[in-house]
């Protein structure tokens, strides 16, 4: 019979820069070692992760670690590849490219065994993903209501019910009975699961004093491919799950849709090109204007045009991709 309580699952590609952290991370953890297992699937890395998680189960004999293969090379894939050989009763799923405080996995689990809720998670401390002032404004942008909306995860130092949490914890028994991760999906899964488990009659608890570090995108150009996948694959989402929107998701769409009308319209009617020129001024100074506590907080006022650039990236490529999805749906059906 297994000792195995906990499984820590984690899904990778590429991350020699980062596994190592984690894994350290994993090893001072306040729970017993000695019933916890970390499964990494791979998603078939090319640089030297594996050299890197090799290295590691050579200096730590102790901690249990297990590769699994994940050749469809997406995220659901790859926690649906390492679940199938978990042997917890609990499942922790989390990123390479995360650091979780020394008692994340001991809070989880107290969390589910006291029954707070189905599925649990804390708190992310976003940090920058990279030097120099913009990689700063990023993270500073990630953890902004005005770039994240109301998502409480990045925000907030309370306990209670939400609809979602970073990576979460929950039982084996609940994974296998709702059917895993939907492969179908390459973003948002882990909210379309979290979805499925409300709609089930189950509950979603966020425990601020879990907490993990969370590495922002490092560039805009980064940021910009991120949130066009969060925002295409948003879409694919709400089609199973309709009810799940919330109010903060439909405005980069149609504050999108309205630059494009109004960009068409101006190439007709040159009087539209001064509300053009205006619509921009009025949302740059939104931006500034909601940025300022910030920059006066951290004593850096470069987040006056570094934050603004990365909240407006999020805000147009979120809105892009989902428009983008829906025309591909509505005209194409795929």
């Amino acid at each position: 019979m297994t000792n195995t309580l906990v499984s820590i699952i984690v899904p990778c590609l590429n991350e020699e820069k980062t596994i190592g952290f984690l894994l350290d991370a994993l090893s001072r953890q306040s729970f017993d070692s000695s019933r916890m297992e970390i499964i990494i699937a791979d998603a078939l890395s090319t640089d030297k992760t594996r050299n890197v998680i090799a290295q590691f189960i050579k200096t730590h004999p102790s901690i249990n670690i297990k590769i699994v293969d994940n050749p469809k090379r997406i995220i659901p894939a790859g926690v649906n590849a390492a679940v199938a050989v978990a042997q917890g009763k609990y499942i922790i799923r989390l990123d390479a490219h995360s650091i979780p405080a020394a008692n994340y996995v001991e809070l989880c689990v107290s969390n589910l065994e006291e029954d707070k809720g189905d599925c649990v998670g804390g708190v992310w401390e976003i940090h920058p993903g990279g030097e120099g002032c913009l990689a700063h404004a990023i993270a500073a942008a990630a953890a902004h209501p005005l770039g994240v909306g109301d998502a409480w995860y990045r925000l907030s130092h309370r306990e209670g019910e939400v609809d979602t949490v970073p990576f979460g914890a929950f039982r084996k028994s609940l994974f296998d009975d709702l059917g895993g991760f939907n492969e179908d999906l390459l973003t948002n899964e882990d909210y379309e699961f979290y979805s499925r488990i409300r709609k089930s009659g189950g509950k979603i608890w966020l425990d601020s004093q879990i907490r993990c570090i969370y590495f922002a995108r490092a560039t805009l150009s980064e940021l910009a491919r991120q949130y066009w996948r969060y925002g295409y694959w948003k879409l694919r989402m709400l089609v199973r799950f309709p009810k799940t929107i919330r109010w903060r998701q439909a405005l980069p769409p149609l504050f999108v849709l309205l630059l494009m009308l109004t960009l068409l319209v101006s190439l007709f009617i040159p009087l539209y090109r001064i509300f053009l020129l205006g619509l921009f001024g009025i949302y740059w100074l939104l931006m500034i204007i909601g940025v300022i506590p910030v920059a006066i907080r951290k004593k850096d006022f470069s987040l006056l045009i570094g934050m603004p650039l990365a909240i407006a990236t999020m805000h147009l490529c979120w809105g892009a991709g989902f428009l983008y999805s829906m025309i591909v749906k509505i005209f194409f059906n795929k």
